[in-house]
């Protein structure tokens, strides 16, 4: 994909954007996100963790990916212990109309550069059964699935990965 494109952390400055974007999402196909879900206290957590990056185009926000802490998914008992520590990402989220440009796979191929730059062996995302567009971005990426479970009212597919 050729554009000139930056990915950086996010700030506080980003906030409204970054709601927007998340609202954008509501109502899609396999997306579980509603009116409470995720907050502006989730955009809190991100930020005080140093976790949330957008990639942006000529300053606006097109894409969003956090780097998520969730301890119920990292016990759930499929994950290989050979990768361990692992990272999870979370909140993946493209404009609407930015979608199928390959932007979520620029997000995904970056987070996995970040969590292994802090650290971790492995990668383990959930991912909604029925999401085909996101099985085929994981599964480009060389992820494997680890096994199944249902979490927030969804079947998800458990994918894991050396990075």
């Amino acid at each position: 994909m050729e554009t000139n494109y930056e990915i950086v952390l996010a700030t506080e400055a980003d906030r409204s954007e970054i709601m927007a974007l998340y609202d954008a999402q509501k109502g899609q196909e396999y997306c579980s996100w509603n009116e409470y879900y995720p907050s502006n206290e989730t955009i809190d957590f991100d930020l005080k963790r140093d976790a949330l990056f957008v990639l942006k185009e000529d300053g606006k926000i097109k894409a969003a990916i956090s780097l998520e802490e969730d301890e119920d998914v990292d016990n759930l008992t499929c994950w290989d212990d050979s990768l361990r520590p692992e990272g999870e990402f979370a909140r993946i989220a493209v404009w609407p109309n930015e979608q199928g440009k390959g932007l979520g796979r620029i997000m995904f191929g970056f987070a996995m550069e970040e969590l292994k730059r802090r650290g971790y062996k492995g990668l383990h995302i959930l991912v909604n059964k029925n999401n085909e567009k996101a099985i085929r971005c994981y599964s480009v990426f060389g992820c494997r699935i680890a096994g199944e479970c249902h979490m927030y009212d969804q079947d998800f597919l458990c994918y894991e990965r050396e990075l």
